[in-house]
């Protein structure tokens, strides 16, 4: 692994880290009402942003204050006539998938005629509020074709996963047993708002049945089996109510200074915990669309 390979990891870490030491998770929305209710989407492509990429992106925007929630690269501004304010400082994303290697050479063992490795590749990405000479058309807010109210699209979601729910009590939890969720009433809640997300928060843990995304809660290195699968849900449910459009929460903050640990101790953690939870929303959204994979290498981003 190369140093600059080494430090990308790092670096995205103690993002995350400072974050959440901030107290301001980097998968949970405190906006409402504006562009930023999307997920982050390249400004010039319309797809959205996926994984560990979300909460680089929904961090930077916090932070800094932009108004939407569109990104480019340096040449795709180029390409569409645009040009990135000179001083402005880029975000990076980054790109993983798994490579295969073909050994070269005449005599070689079977077993090494395919080797797989990953692939991490860093970008830098550009807000449109940095660049000037924009397409109005892309400078505007983000509408996606067929969007449904928020609250129905949470409904979707949950009636289309075919999980089962049960309501009553004052707990809200996933039974790996009986293979259904639990859920107070919804009169429970303050808003409606509350109740999906917190059913959302549920029916990601429910993807991580064998029958499904099969997550095993083993032993991790620096953190407890369940903090790291409330670490993935807490994300899981943030890239679904980000898909709804709907504030997110944070469920289980008791778990932040585990977390925090964990992350200090492992620099790559996060980049796990990050997959996992987008592969469970992948589960429960029709169609995901992935930037990375619909576009050439160079621009991927």
């Amino acid at each position: 692994m190369t140093t600059v390979l080494r430090d990308l990891y790092q670096t995205v870490t103690d993002q995350i880290i400072a974050s959440l030491e901030a107290g301001t998770p980097p998968w949970i929305r405190p906006w409402t009402g504006s562009d930023l209710d999307a997920a982050p989407a390249n400004a010039t492509t319309l797809r959205q942003y996926r994984g560990i990429n979300v909460l680089l992106l929904n961090l930077q925007s916090m932070s800094r204050g932009f108004e939407r929630n569109r990104w480019l690269t340096f040449q795709q501004a180029l390409n569409v006539g645009a040009c990135v304010r000179r001083g402005e400082h880029g975000t990076p994303v980054v790109f993983f998938k798994m490579h295969e290697l073909d050994t070269v050479g005449a005599e070689r063992w079977p077993s090494e005629e395919r080797r797989v490795i990953p692939l991490l590749r860093s970008f830098t990405v550009f807000n449109v509020s940095q660049v000037d000479g924009l397409p109005e058309a892309l400078a505007a807010p983000i509408v996606e074709p067929g969007s449904w109210e928020p609250l129905d699209a949470a409904d979707r979601i949950l009636a289309d996963s075919g999980a089962k729910f049960r309501h009553g009590g004052a707990r809200a939890f996933y039974a790996p047993s009986e293979d259904l969720i639990q859920l107070p009433p919804q009169t429970a809640f303050s808003t409606a708002t509350d109740y999906y997300a917190t059913a959302l928060h549920e029916l990601t843990h429910w993807t991580g049945h064998p029958s499904r995304c099969n997550r095993v809660l083993g032993k991790r290195h620096g953190i407890d089996a369940y903090a790291f699968e409330e670490l993935i849900a807490e994300m899981g449910a943030a890239f679904l109510t980000s898909h709804c459009r709907l504030p997110g929460r944070l469920q289980h903050d008791s778990y932040i200074a585990s977390w925090l640990q964990a992350l200090k101790n492992d620099k790559r953690l996060i980049f796990t915990a990050a997959s996992q939870a987008q592969k469970a929303a992948d589960y429960l959204l029709p169609e995901p669309t992935e930037v990375a994979a619909l576009m050439p290498l160079a621009e991927a981003a």
